[in-house]
């Protein structure tokens, strides 16, 4: 449980600056989240074009989110898809049982920021479902049951030797003088059988284009394609910001996601239209062949909706979940994501705090900001991300005190 009172804000941030391991880790990182886009972005300089048009496309959507929504759900049911709109995470669980079915199943995930904001993984594993993720950084935060550290590399802050440890807690058959490529051998070969014996997978999505329904997914490792491609049915949950007008403009997203977040290109963007289908026997089209029979897109509000009309704080919507900022800020740097709130963390987590759990919660931790500016700096959506920092200390003065 993330604490909400000054005090107990105080002593886990405390506690996290004094833990020398965490320290190291996110020493190194941050550096490396810092440098590798901008060496992306030099050596790209295309990309930089990309963005003026993206974030006039998100502003479009925003300023006509319900026409947009509309538009994506008759997209993905006109290539064979099943699309629900879900205002909160309880509607979310509901359509998730729907069609994931009666425990226990075995349920395959990749990483995904919205279902960490609704705590779905361990939703399903009350319920009595195997749930397993398949994204190396995300598998160690399960077993750890911690908190992703960050939105692109959510193990940032572990080193080695507990990483090793806690793979040997689940069986995977490494130990503390394995190499990191031993390691991550012996992570592949733990999870083949799983990716192959899943009931269910479940993803997120980095953007959907309203004019065709196509989700688009960037993966590194690999396990987004396991995951979204074996198992008979394939759930995508993704939060109404992530919407696109067009193909064309998805694409560009997830480009411009990828480059500022140092991977790129990226090794694998998938793009999933729909469940996998053939016509070669006498030209009739049947779904379900070599990958998913079913395709379910749940898009998510959790509290977005009603943000767009605020001054300040719309602005966040904008975020393309990058995790640049993450690796400019100064206090970041020494607290990694137990600054930030329950699930995201750093300048972009005040904004995102604000909107999906509580802007009281949100306010208080902006008062650890340095207000440097140097996340605005570096945004590629431009967000005054100080400004909203700003906008929540003065609220907590003003409507708290």
């Amino acid at each position: 449980m993330y604490p909400l009172e000054m005090e107990d804000i105080y002593r886990v941030l405390e506690e996290t600056i004094r833990d020398t391991g965490v320290r190291r880790a996110l020493e190194v990182s941050s550096e490396r989240i810092e440098k590798n886009p901008m060496k992306v972005l030099s050596r790209y300089p295309y990309l930089e074009s990309f963005r003026e048009e993206v974030r006039k496309a998100k502003e479009e959507v925003l300023r006509n989110i319900d026409y947009y929504i509309d538009m994506t759900m008759k997209s993905v049911e006109e290539i064979m898809g099943t699309a629900h709109l879900a205002k909160s995470r309880d509607e979310v669980f509901k359509l998730v049982d729907q069609y994931v079915g009666e425990p226990p199943k075995l349920v395959i995930k990749s990483k995904s920021m919205v279902t960490e904001e609704i705590k779905l993984r361990e939703y399903l594993e009350r319920k009595g479902h195997r749930v397993v993720e398949t994204d190396l950084g995300e598998l160690l935060i399960q077993i750890a049951g911690e908190k992703p550290m960050h939105t692109i590399a959510p193990a940032v802050h572990m080193t080695k030797e507990r990483a090793v440890k806690l793979l040997r807690s689940v069986g995977v058959k490494v130990s503390e003088s394995s190499t990191l490529e031993e390691i991550v051998a012996q992570v592949r070969h733990y999870l083949r059988n799983i990716f192959i014996e899943a009931d269910v997978g479940i993803s997120g999505g980095n953007t959907i284009a309203a004019d065709t329904g196509a989700i688009f997914l960037i993966s590194n490792e690999g396990n987004i394609r396991n995951t979204t491609n074996l198992p008979p049915i394939h759930i995508a949950i993704i939060s109404i910001e992530k919407i696109m007008p067009n193909m064309e403009l998805a694409y560009k997203q997830a480009l411009l996601q990828a480059a500022n977040a140092g991977l790129y290109p990226p090794t694998y963007l998938s793009i999933i239209a729909g469940p996998s289908s053939t016509a070669d026997i006498e030209q009739k089209r049947i779904y379900g062949v070599h990958g998913p029979g079913k395709v379910i897109v749940i898009l998510y509000d959790g509290g977005r909706s009603k943000y767009l009309d605020d001054p300040v704080i719309w602005e966040q919507l904008l975020c393309i979940k990058c995790g640049r900022c993450q690796g400019v800020c100064p206090v970041w740097s020494i607290t990694g994501n137990y600054w930030g709130g329950p699930v995201y963390g750093g300048p972009m987590g005040m904004g995102w705090t604000a909107i999906t759990e509580d802007e009281r919660l949100a306010s208080r931790l902006s008062l650890f900001c340095l207000l440097c500016a140097r996340c605005t700096e570096v945004c590629p959506m431009d967000i005054q991300l100080h400004k909203i920092i700003h906008e929540l200390k003065a609220r907590l003065m003003g409507r708290w005190g």
